[in-house]
């Protein structure tokens, strides 16, 4: 069981709201909105922890009433409220796992097929659904910020902001080298052919981190947003390309109408690449942001969908493994994440 410190928790409450009520507050809207958010955020964790406290206490109660009466009613009472209360506390336990520096923001999410052409392309697009079908299922909004359509099938990359409370700590689990076992679609011989993807997870970072970039060392170009038409096509060259000089990391971006807010999200992007780079090189005794680098190949994937000759889909990491396969591209993989914080916690 994950230890709840109520008490630091109320003490934190408690100087947050010391804060607010400084005459000056409200004058540095920069300053005071995170502290606002963060201050919800956590009344919202004590309320559903005073109110589990609550829903237990009448459990009790209710299961001393049925101890004096063996009322067939009741017991079935008594069952659907201890499945409500196991759910709830199975999430709070949850959340208070999502204790990392960067775990609240909202996240940066890439997917990158591996060799094979088509058959990876289309592969990446799978994945591109699955995780935008689960943020969907999980009250997340999901922003696409650059978009490369696969030469015929699929796509050569995506990037996408996941906009919600936790987003960054729930994802971080899914970042890695994704493998794919199924009969292809492309293959008129009807082969079962293996294909990868990885997927690149890092923090949209917030105006309260610092990150100092010199203008001189950008180099920003413009270009035509690419795309088979609809979201992903703009007519104008609004799309942009920023290219860090001195790390050589480039990142783009192409959602947006306007050429000032596409530079705007794609420093955004920028400043997340050169956290994760300032991460490594200090040598901060977490994990690593973008998560350890391999070739996006056989033996080094995080997690199998196999389609054929079987249907399973297994994380090599926790060993947790699934059989329905179609639930999970539909994006039922809180299983999978919930399981790989659990054992992070215990290491």
């Amino acid at each position: 069981m994950i230890h709840f410190d109520i008490s630091k928790l109320e003490q934190e409450i408690k100087g947050l709201e010391e804060q607010v009520n400084q005459p000056d507050f409200w004058n540095d809207s920069e300053k005071s909105t995170p502290i606002i958010t963060k201050l919800k955020r956590l009344q919202n964790k004590l309320s559903s922890y005073n109110k589990l406290l609550e829903d237990l206490t009448n459990l009790k109660e209710l299961n001393e009433l049925l101890l004096l009466d063996n009322d067939e009613e009741l017991g079935k009472q008594l069952l659907t409220s201890s499945t409500d209360i196991q759910n709830k506390i199975e999430k709070l336990e949850l959340e208070t796992l999502l204790s990392g520096k960067y775990d609240k923001n909202n996240a940066i999410i890439t997917l990158h097929p591996g060799a094979g052409g088509t058959e990876s392309q289309d592969w990446a697009q799978m994945l591109y659904r699955m995780y935008t079908r689960w943020a969907s299922n999980n009250g997340f909004t999901v922003k696409e910020l650059d978009f490369l359509e696969g030469d015929e099938a699929g796509i050569k990359s995506v990037t996408a902001l996941v906009s919600g409370e936790n987003a960054y700590g729930y994802l971080k689990c899914e970042k890695g080298v994704h493998r794919l076992v199924r009969i292809s679609p492309f293959d008129s011989g009807g082969r079962r052919h293996t294909s990868f993807a990885s997927l690149e997870v890092l923090p949209e970072i917030t105006d309260d981190i610092e990150i100092e970039i010199n203008s001189d060392d950008l180099r920003i170009d413009t270009f035509r947003a690419s795309g088979a038409g609809g979201q992903h096509i703009n007519k104008t060259d609004s799309a942009i390309r920023i290219t860090h000089i001195p790390t050589n990391i480039v990142v783009s971006c192409q959602s947006e109408r306007s050429q000032t807010q596409n530079k705007e999200t794609a420093m955004k992007m920028l400043k997340s690449k050169l956290l994760e780079l300032k991460e490594k090189e200090q040598k901060e005794k977490i994990e690593d942001l973008k998560g350890v680098q391999h070739d996006i190949a056989w033996g080094s994937q995080i997690r199998s969908y196999v389609f054929c000759p079987y249907t399973m889909v297994k994380d090599h990491r926790t060993n947790y493994e699934v059989g329905n396969v179609e639930g999970v591209m539909d994006g039922d993989i809180n299983g999978f994440i919930e399981e790989y914080l659990k054992q992070m916690a215990k290491k």
